[in-house]
């Protein structure tokens, strides 16, 4: 089972999010996490056609995604949305900012509605919001994961619970593109 996690990172802290994400991919037995930058180039579109789950990340400037991954939205509509080659797979986000709010939401609502549009099903997290910066959801997001970075090196930030956040996300969209390709299977 593949899922595709897609992101953009601007200084790195969403691409230390993104790599949390891919290792609780990796917990769930028959997985595998395939990381593609947007900023690496062109679109790998025939692997995210093939991928069972598509995550999508993007650091949350101004208040929406990184202009690289509304690139990547725009240039889909040929060769993936036209042709509907993503109808019915699993999808998820993140995103990451350096405010603790940051309108990472807004962020959140980009990419489930570009999911919707492209008759995906997306996936939320289901972890209540921590009360505390040690615990998961810190920053209270249900729609993904949702993480906040200083202005410092990616090598500390965003922080442990953060990641672990991510990491949870990763886990659950590939436990429910199993399971869903087990009923569509069955």
């Amino acid at each position: 089972m593949l899922i595709t996690i897609i992101y953009d990172s601007g200084y790195g802290h969403t691409a230390k999010q993104a790599q949390a994400v891919a290792e609780g991919v990796q917990r769930v037995a028959g997985a595998k996490a395939e990381l593609v930058a947007v900023a690496d180039g062109d679109t790998p579109w025939d692997k995210l056609a093939a991928s069972d789950a598509i995550i999508f990340g993007s650091p949350t400037y101004n208040g929406t995604i990184s202009a690289r991954l509304k690139q990547l939205m725009e240039d889909s509509t040929r060769p993936a949305w036209l042709p509907q080659t993503w109808r019915n797979k699993i999808a998820a986000g993140f995103t990451n900012s350096g405010a603790m709010h940051g309108d990472k939401l807004n962020s959140l609502v980009t990419m489930a509605l570009f999911a919707a549009q492209h008759g995906m099903i997306w996936v939320g997290l289901d972890i209540f919001p921590g009360r505390t910066a040690e615990e998961k959801n810190r920053v209270g997001g249900w729609l993904g994961a949702m993480a906040q970075s200083n202005d410092e090196s990616p090598e500390l930030s965003p922080i442990k619970s953060d990641l672990e956040t991510a990491a949870c996300l990763g886990q659950r969209v590939a436990e429910v593109a199993g399971q869903f390709k087990a009923g569509a299977q069955a």
